[in-house]
């Protein structure tokens, strides 16, 4: 029996029967643009051999005016649908279903030709669009109709027509947005007479046995967004009008309340999609922050929605639903919400890829094929450079043993984990320790590797990481590293001072300001943020109501520049919020005079001007990290050539990112 029986249940689409209840949310992976096709076929395919239900694509431009930037990929020529036929042939020889998505970016579109309902810039971009008249707005409803059909020609099965997260349609919804006092604004049944049209025209372009798919905004998070009841009336609107399913979108990209990221609780928003779907008679769809079978059947048998979309969980781990079919749940690569290589590299324009998972989207060149001559090797170090290697290669079929000082794994993972809003890293852990039993890696823990002990090795891997970087302030033996302090060694006073305001700054003064995660508990997450009910408010915002900080905390940096500049692209602004709610106060460009039992003594500028005391009982040292390589060294002078990874390599701010992919990438060619 199953384990998961509303997640693995099939759902008559009337047309089409899908095999089960997971749909593989719409990622836009910068892939398309490359013009490698097989590249592209390749990466659905294997998530289509994965299990998954139903895939949709990255969002494909219906115009060139439209698209998110200059060159987005869509489906103009005949060339284009060529291109997408290759996609869906090799997905359906994988036994799979896609479904494409439609997406009009509006004013979000990265270019001076954007278009929106209104001459109203949005803050993210600094392009102001134009205001579309009345033929402009028809040139875009035949060409949102047009690229459905060009997509049933390319051989999808169905479209998703994107009406969420503040793009095009969804500009045209709000007054927020939408200023006209023509038949296209004003009172809702004109402003979202837009969308209603479009969903009409594409259910005659495509034909009755076709999935077509309307991702609705259910809490636009903005102010001035849509009422509940204004949502309610817009999906009896798209139902009538021929939508198959309704998905849900959550938040709009300029909203300043995370949605996505890991400091979300896990199906935050599964609530609103519960409320909805009693309002009409199609399958509904819910979203965001589902990570795990087990959050997924329980969304599923609360009867909270129909199916349940999961993005990112599909980079991380392309056999999810396989794996929880196959009652395998626990070697399911965890997505851990981290933006880094998924989002933070789709807005910078590079290809989408998975921390945890460096083989998504490079699946036609990462490849872990069978070693012609299994060797011996040895891995120093069980941090995720290590894990990574030691797994890829014993995978391979090489003999590993995995050397690791401590009494258990995870190396920085651990004190990662410790740090509110980053307990998925509980679960990246647990994964590792799965990974390296099922692949047969021989774990040696509790262990010192020497060079004595690695001389009968074929290939030798140091992964021996980092430690806490001493700075040299005067009086620093008075201070505690990060390093102690996460790991329960040191505790903290009331009034901290920490020394350094790069990402490990940023999440010690998490740690020392908040006592209980809210991450861990829905409700109060909510309050903190201001998401509240949009029957009650438009838009669904609230007034934040933080909990008081645990400690007085200042954050400090030798750079002149705002801390927290080089923060992740998607989520550094959601750390600076969340300790600008706490109180925390951040300085840039400081002297570190030196240290004494009342506190930091610093000064400012070349000129050492303007000397202050930061009145602290603890004084915390994130000043970066050196690399471990003595082991390294050791083995070079005895005539080894050992491979060097993660932070012994590099000792930048701890990147589980570029560690884990260098591991990877070890672990495949050795």
């Amino acid at each position: 029996m199953s384990h998961y029986p509303h997640l693995l249940a099939p759902l008559d689409l009337g047309h089409v029967v899908l095999p089960n209840r997971v749909l593989m949310g719409s990622m836009h992976t910068n892939l398309e643009e490359t013009g490698d096709w097989a590249r592209v076929a390749e990466f659905y395919a294997t998530r289509a051999r994965g299990g998954v239900g139903l895939m949709v694509t990255g969002g494909m431009a219906p115009n060139r005016e439209g698209g998110v930037f200059p060159g987005a990929a869509g489906l103009f020529t005949a060339a284009d649908i060529a291109h997408h036929r290759l996609v869906t042939e090799r997905v359906h020889d994988a036994g799979g279903r896609i479904a494409m998505q439609i997406l009009h970016a509006g004013r979000y579109a990265y270019g001076p030709e954007c278009v929106s309902a209104s001459a109203v810039k949005s803050p993210i971009s600094p392009f102001a669009p134009k205001e579309l008249d009345a033929a402009g707005i028809e040139k875009q409803i035949a060409d949102i109709a047009t690229a459905s059909a060009r997509a049933r020609e390319a051989g999808y099965d169905g479209v998703e027509v994107m009406g969420s997260e503040g793009y095009f349609l969804n500009q045209f919804l709000v007054r927020h947005v939408n200023r006209r006092t023509d038949d296209w604004g004003g009172c809702y049944e004109n402003r979202m007479r837009l969308p209603v049209e479009v969903m009409k025209r594409v259910r005659a372009a495509v034909g009755p046995d076709f999935i077509v798919i309307f991702r609705i905004s259910l809490i636009d998070l903005v102010p001035e967004g849509s009422t509940w009841d204004e949502v309610v009336v817009l999906a009896k609107a798209i139902e009538a009008a021929g939508a198959t399913m309704l998905n849900t979108g959550i938040g709009w990209h300029e909203a300043r309340v995370p949605t996505i990221a890991t400091s979300v609780p896990r199906a935050a928003f599964s609530w609103l999609t519960a409320r909805l779907r009693p309002e009409v008679g199609i399958p509904v769809i819910t979203s965001n922050r589902i990570n795990t079978p087990e959050v997924a059947e329980g969304i599923l048998a609360a009867g909270q929605a129909d199916m349940v979309s999961m993005a990112r969980p599909f980079l991380a781990d392309p056999d999810f639903v396989a794996k929880a079919a196959s009652g395998r749940a626990a070697e399911i690569a965890p997505c851990i919400g981290c933006n880094q290589a998924c989002l933070d590299h789709t807005f910078s324009g590079k290809i989408s890829s998975c921390l945890v998972n460096p083989r998504a989207g490079h699946e036609t060149e990462l490849l872990l094929t069978p070693a012609e001559s299994p060797k011996r090797i040895a891995v120093v170090g069980a941090g995720p450079a290590g894990m990574a290697c030691a797994i890829a290669a014993a995978e391979r079929g090489h003999a590993v043993k995995l050397f690791e000082k401590d009494a258990e794994i995870g190396g920085q993972l651990r004190l990662a984990r410790t740090i509110p809003g980053k307990e998925e890293f509980h679960g990246l852990t647990d994964w590792f320790a799965t990974m390296l039993a099922r692949a047969g890696v021989s774990l040696r823990l509790k262990t010192e590797a020497t060079v004595a002990a690695l001389g009968g090795f074929d290939e030798v891997v140091i992964a021996t990481g980092v430690t806490p970087r001493r700075p040299g302030i005067p009086g620093e033996e008075l201070a505690v590293s990060y390093a102690d302090l996460l790991s329960g060694k040191a505790v903290a006073g009331p009034r901290v001072a920490v020394v350094g305001a790069g990402g490990i700054g940023f999440d010690v003064a998490e740690f020392l300001t908040v006592t209980d995660s809210p991450t861990l508990h829905p409700e109060d997450w909510r309050r903190e943020w201001g998401v509240g009910d949009p029957a009650q408010s438009p838009g669904g915002l609230a007034e934040p109501a933080p909990t008081p900080p645990a400690r007085r905390v200042t954050l400090l940096q030798r750079k002149p520049e705002k801390p927290g500049r080089h923060l992740g692209k998607t989520t550094g602004w959601i750390h600076r919020a969340a300790l600008a709610a706490k109180g925390v106060k951040m300085l840039g460009g400081v002297n570190y005079e030196r240290i004494t039992a009342e506190g930091l003594h610093i000064s400012f500028g070349p000129g050492r001007e303007n000397p202050t005391l930061i009145e602290a009982d603890t004084v915390v040292l994130c000043a970066g990290q050196d690399s471990q390589r003595s082991l390294a060294e050791a083995l070079t002078a005895q005539g080894f050539t050992p491979h060097v990874i993660g932070g012994a390599d590099v000792a930048g701010e701890l990147d589980a990112k570029r560690a884990i992919d260098q591991g990877t990438r070890l672990g495949a060619r050795l």
